[in-house]
């Protein structure tokens, strides 16, 4: 069953997400950039990115090896940025941070290892099921992948409230997505998306 729904996903559902996330991604990172991108999987989307910002050069990380990528990856903890302070222009989590049992352990860590700029795509668990609808996207996603599910989700409050703690200044941030087609983005799309860019600033006020 699990193979079965993955299958469907990845035929009407997975191609169209790179694009867009590319799409919306790209323009966030800072010229002629050195990324890391933490969780990166098979690093498709990394690649895409590539594809419309030539200029960038993006390493990756995951816990989890996938027999092929598209970019170089290594293996890391999932907890500890194996780099020095400053190592990168900017660290990247594409629907990554929700798959820890403590988000703000990696936050810190991105804050650690990037000069510039953080640059998140992950959801917010705010709105009527969103919870309930978060799993169901999530399950079907990763599932056969082996990827850890904790459905960690956070409202868009404790994120920016995360963001002021670390110092971390939102100098960009993008809901409704587009990720999926009508009608399934009623149920799907709606504000349970956000991307993104973190700079290195005073801390802000949550909202």
């Amino acid at each position: 069953m699990v193979d079965l729904v993955g299958r469907l996903h990845q035929a009407h559902v997975f191609d169209r997400r790179v694009r867009v996330l590319a799409g919306r991604l790209a323009p966030l990172y800072p010229e002629r950039a050195r990324v890391l991108d933490v969780g990166c999987g098979d690093g498709r989307i990394a690649h895409e990115i590539g594809r419309i910002r030539p200029d960038l050069s993006v390493q990756g990380i995951d816990v989890l090896l996938r027999p092929r990528t598209y970019i170089p990856v290594s293996r890391f903890d999932g907890s500890h940025l194996p780099f020095a302070d400053g190592a990168f222009d900017a660290v990247s989590f594409v629907d990554v941070l929700h798959h820890t049992l403590d988000p703000n352990v990696l936050l810190a860590e991105a804050s650690r290892v990037a000069r510039h700029a953080v640059i998140i795509k992950d959801h917010c668990a705010d709105g009527l099921l969103a919870h309930q609808t978060l799993r169901l996207m999530d399950w079907v996603g990763n599932a056969r992948h082996g990827v850890a599910l904790p459905y960690n989700y956070w409202t868009e409050r404790q994120w920016r409230e995360a963001f002021a703690r670390l110092a971390l200044t939102i100098e960009v941030w993008q809901e409704r997505l587009g990720l999926y087609p009508w009608p399934a983005s009623l149920l799907f799309d709606r504000r349970l998306h956000f991307v993104a860019r973190l700079g290195r600033g005073a801390k802000g006020v949550p909202k």
